[in-house]
């Protein structure tokens, strides 16, 4: 578990407090989001209090630039450059008061103060008294909010205006919203018993979207039975990656952490032998770690997948690789404060060499997965083709070839794949918009080496 600084303040509920803690480590540092609220701070409040956390931090990153906009033409320099505990103290306040209904806004507004105050700009706290009671009064008044143009107004102009350009404007609206909700919480099926451990425990469940042994969670609580040797929590389009990379009698997973993918792998080849790579020292010990508490024989691997000089000795190649990320914004809401445009080009130089180098990790006859959970063309088709006009022995195998084969393998449900069908673009890849099949945001192309 990580560690988080939570002050506790007199006159502010723990949960705000948990909240304004995990929000200023966001801003101050490269922290993540989720791994702050699985800090001990957060973990050992109560359910309620936890909850109240997770929602607040979320949904501020995730509200954040709108937020801003309906604060800054209350203050008396709208473009006065604040302090960042009280940017946090109003950003927190207004998000209840506009868009946290069972909270009262004078409890928002009283907290958010002794926030500002306790944080040490006491000559602020009237100025976001004075801020957060105008936004009250105006919501009192019933205002209405178009939740539609706001979700996209909570992303950065840069990428709604690339998004509704590369896939228009019912499109653009569809990955906003999807930014802007919780993602859905999704089981993959591991021991034979699992289902029963679930109705024990229980939870209720509905099959999901894609995969014959996925389950989403409609109620109650599976973190006492989550585990990666009975059920996993994991994204459906996520599990789907490593089912479509399939089977073979030597498989190499290239950038593996930090391990789901391969657990997969694992269960679809258990004779196989399996290599996980990852190119970070920091994560490679607990990927290894949680390969060995599941049972998995896999060789852990440190190395630069894009730096790859060995023989073409796999069947399969899994390249997920590193990405900005932005086909998971509801999962990762700081990514989107965090990614400028530019990030977009020295991704893809990184991305390119880990492809071109899979390549050369295959056996003839073999087949490359190259994935990312990105909407942005320069990480997607884009490497794709510039991989393959250096490389005269690769070709694009269509995804439709693997949808068949998984439905046949019953993988995949047969509404799963005939949704996955209608998802392949004409080139031959699959591209899964944030929230079109109940999934994040991403992008497969699988290659073939002649």
């Amino acid at each position: 578990m990580s560690e988080l600084a939570v002050i506790e303040w007199p006159k502010i509920s723990a949960a705000r407090a948990a909240a304004f803690a995990a929000l200023r480590e966001v801003e101050k540092s490269d922290a993540h989001s989720d791994a702050l609220l699985r800090a001990r701070k957060i973990t050992r409040l109560s359910t309620q209090d936890r909850n109240l956390t997770t929602a607040l931090v979320l949904d501020t990153l995730r509200w954040q630039l709108w937020l801003d906009d309906q604060v800054r033409p209350l203050l008396k320099r709208p473009n006065s450059k604040l302090d960042l505990e009280v940017r946090i103290a109003l950003r927190l306040g207004a998000l209840q008061i506009l868009r946290m209904d069972r909270i009262p806004a004078r409890a928002a507004i009283d907290e958010s103060v002794e926030l500002t105050k306790q944080s040490g700009h006491k000559f602020s706290a009237g100025m976001v008294n004075a801020v957060l009671r105008k936004l009250a009064a105006r919501a009192a008044e019933g205002n209405t909010i178009d939740d539609s143009e706001a979700a996209v107004a909570a992303h950065p102009a840069w990428m709604t205006a690339r998004w509704e350009r590369f896939y228009g404007a019912s499109d653009l609206h569809a990955i906003c919203a999807h930014g802007q909700t919780q993602a859905a919480a999704t089981l993959r099926l591991v021991a034979p018993d699992a289902e029963s451990a679930l109705s024990e425990a229980g939870i209720e469940t509905a099959p999901g979207a894609l995969l014959t042994n996925t389950r989403r969670i409609l109620a109650g609580d599976a973190s006492s039975i989550v585990s990666d040797t009975t059920v996993r929590l994991q994204d459906e389009g996520s599990q789907l990656i490593a089912e479509i990379a399939g089977h073979g009698s030597s498989i190499l997973d290239c950038c593996a952490a930090p391990g789901g993918k391969t657990l997969i792998l694992v269960e679809r080849n258990p004779a196989a032998r399996i290599v996980a790579q990852e190119s970070s020292e920091a994560r490679l010990g607990p990927l290894h770690k949680r390969l060995e508490r599941a049972g998995a024989q896999v060789e852990c691997r440190l190395g630069d997948a894009a730096a790859f000089k060995g023989k073409a000795a796999y069947d399969v190649v899994l390249t997920d690789v590193p990405c900005s990320g932005t086909g998971t914004l509801g999962r990762n809401p700081e990514i989107r404060h965090r990614l400028s445009e530019a990030d977009l080009a020295r991704q893809s130089e990184r991305q390119r060499a880990i492809l071109a180098a899979a390549l050369r990790a295959v056996k003839p006859g073999g087949r490359v997965v190259y994935s990312t959970c990105s909407l942005e063309p320069e990480e997607n088709e884009q490497v794709v083709a510039a991989v393959l006009a250096e490389n005269a022995n690769a070709r694009i195998s269509p995804i439709a070839e693997r949808i068949a084969s998984l439905r046949t393998e019953d993988v995949l449900t047969a509404e799963g794949a005939e949704r996955l069908a209608a998802s392949a673009t004409p080139e031959g890849f699959l591209r899964l918009l944030p929230g079109a099949l109940a999934t994040d945001g991403f992008f497969v192309a699988v290659l073939t080496r002649s």
